[in-house]
């Protein structure tokens, strides 16, 4: 007002209100009344009733009071019900009085601590669900339920991600955190995790205390403190948090852009994730070379990421571990196994000697037993017992494609259950001994849109060795008096 009042002494009252920067009507009234609004004896009254004045006191303060978490729209709705009459466009001046009310009168709300980082000191880990990405992954053509296992270091912002296939164990955080240490080439002084809760779930009290001791050594392992965050508390974790929303985000974003969530085998997929964590890290590098000269060096070697155990390979050369079925070759029947337990695969040993590595199965969604089966490993059994295949309790998972499964299905059909059972194990023995699983698979397939039946002559002449293409091997058998010259030493 005063510097209008200045500019109205040589300028007209437009001029001045533009110079002021208030609007011609503002300046005619400050003109007409003389006085600043503060100065006035009272204020404006409401230019309405108040349409909550004979209910805010006498029923939604008492909710407040006896419910404070009560949300604003909650006590809306049931002013709606108590009173019909009332206008559904109070809703937000009901919002904003409660809100009021709740900064007067409400409870204490939780303050957060914002922390001053050091570099070197904290590196955290957690787990993300990648099963709502706007492209679904596969991983040849089938659709891949995994999880991230993400590691971040607080002050300069390195992250790690790693493809886990289970769910939240220690066998995941054990080789996701190794993973991401030995990549970065340092061991913070700090980890923090979220108390592993999907672990701990459903463990008994013994269970829980070997699991806590497994994870307080693994820490110790790499001089590292272990500390948890308090269950339920994310933001204790904040500093992760945020960032599995943002690594989500470049994922689905890398998805969109190669226009397909298709990989040939999960090394691709895990290629793809660490291409996406590298790209992050390298905007911070300046940060993060810092930060690695105060990190503690690492050991020599990497500590145990693996449950082991004892399994019995029993007479249907087979052994179960945690609800899954696994095939194993029929010359170790009767043999007790050492099995490393990994996130995505068994190391099985006999003694000392590794002999094998399978693929980690999982139990189905329904409970049931899962089956990890490998048809090389009862072949030969099953070529004398063919019409043991009819009722296999595994028959589905035996067929290594598509394609096999679907040819005992036509087989079955036209063809009586022991000729059936006879042809389609002629046909995984075929697979086996000529090592054409894949080319068979493809011809089985055009049989089958050709609606023809598989010929198992014309199979094993297709996938016979073809004479030709042998190697001629002459052998030249020397002379018997070569030998009589070494044994003289004439030959020196």
């Amino acid at each position: 007002m005063r510097l209008f009042m200045k500019y109205r002494q040589d300028n007209p009252v437009p001029v001045a209100a533009a110079k002021a920067g208030v609007s011609r009507a503002t300046a005619y009234r400050l003109l007409k009344e003389g006085k600043l609004p503060s100065q006035k004896a009272e204020p404006r009254g409401r230019r309405r009733p108040d349409p909550l004045a004979e209910i805010f006191d006498a029923e939604i303060v008492p909710l407040l009071q006896a419910a404070p978490g009560l949300r604003a729209v909650a006590i809306f709705e049931e002013m709606l019900r108590r009173h019909p009459d009332l206008s559904p466009g109070v809703r937000r001046t009901m919002e904003r009085r409660i809100r009021g009310w709740r900064a007067r009168h409400g409870e204490d709300q939780e303050v957060i601590f914002r922390q001053t980082h050091e570099p070197g000191r904290m590196g955290l880990s957690d787990f993300t669900d990648m099963g709502d990405l706007d492209v679904a992954v596969t991983v040849a053509g089938q659709p891949l339920r995994h999880l991230l296992y993400h590691f971040r270091l607080v002050w300069s912002g390195f992250e790690h991600a790693h493809v886990i296939l289970g769910g939240e164990s220690y066998v995941a955080l054990a080789e996701g955190l190794q993973n991401a240490l030995w990549a970065l080439g340092g061991a913070p002084r700090l980890h923090r995790s979220d108390s592993l809760s999907a672990a701990f779930r459903n463990l008994e009290a013994d269970a829980r205390a070997d699991l806590t001791r497994r994870y307080d050594a693994l820490c110790e392992h790499y001089a590292m403190e272990p500390t948890r965050n308090n269950r339920g508390v994310a933001h204790e974790n904040g500093a992760i948090e945020s960032p599995h929303g943002h690594l989500k985000y470049a994922v689905n974003d890398a998805l969109l852009m190669r226009g397909s969530g298709d990989f040939a085998d999960l090394a691709a997929y895990r290629a793809f994730i660490d291409e996406i964590a590298a790209r992050k890290n390298r905007r911070n590098a300046a940060r993060i070379d810092a930060e690695r000269a105060t990190l503690q060096p690492l050991p020599p070697v990497r500590t145990g990421d693996y449950e082991e155990t004892i399994v019995t390979v029993t007479s249907t050369s087979s052994f179960t571990l945690k609800k899954v079925f696994y095939t194993v070759p029929s010359r170790l029947i009767g043999h007790r196994l050492r099995v490393r337990l990994y996130d995505d695969r068994l190391d099985l040993f006999l003694g000392a000697t590794r002999l094998m590595t399978l693929a980690r199965g999982r139990t189905r969604g329904d409970g049931k037993h899962g089956h990890v089966i490998d048809y090389r490993h009862v072949i030969h059994s099953l070529r004398r017992k063919p019409m043991a295949l009819m009722n296999l309790v595994y028959r589905d998972q035996i067929f290594p494609r598509e394609s096999y499964r679907r040819t005992f299905d036509r087989l079955v059909e036209e063809l009586p259950e022991r000729a059936a059972c006879k042809i389609m194990v002629e046909l995984l023995s075929l697979a086996h001994e000529r090592a054409c699983e894949a080319e068979l698979a493809d011809v089985l397939a055009a049989d089958l849109k050709a609606r023809r039946l598989p010929d198992l002559t014309r199979l094993r002449t297709r996938f016979s060795p073809d004479p030709a293409s042998l190697p001629s091997v002459s052998v030249e058998l020397p002379s018997l008096a070569v030998y009589n010259h070494l044994l003289t030493g004439a030959a020196a």
